[in-house]
């Protein structure tokens, strides 16, 4: 997979499409990953111990990998992701502009 937890993604497909954050958590054997205020569900709660209380939540829920395109620091556009070998580390680069992504 090749995108990692804190890249910048722009969402290509569905509700949230446009929209530009973080990706908070990765699931590589399911293809997918959750990006921070997208794809945002109510899920009702129940409460589990004493004293806590149920409702309705608000939460993150993910998003198929293929519908999010990294946001290249240099260029500012959604663009694939490349690599490049470097001695025996493996890099991750902007296709466009040849650029090294963090």
């Amino acid at each position: 997979m090749k995108l990692k937890k804190g890249d910048n993604v722009q969402v290509l497909a569905g509700n949230d499409k446009g929209k530009t954050s973080e990706i908070i958590e990765v699931f590589p054997k399911e293809n997918k990953v959750i990006v921070k205020d997208v794809n945002i569900k109510k899920k009702a709660t129940k409460p589990r111990k004493a004293g806590e209380t149920g409702g309705i939540i608000s939460k993150e829920f993910p998003v198929n990998a293929s519908n999010v395109a990294v946001v290249c620091p240099n260029c500012k556009k959604a663009v694939k992701v490349g690599y490049k070998v470097e001695g025996d580390k493996k890099v991750r680069i902007c296709r466009s502009c040849k650029t090294e992504l963090k």
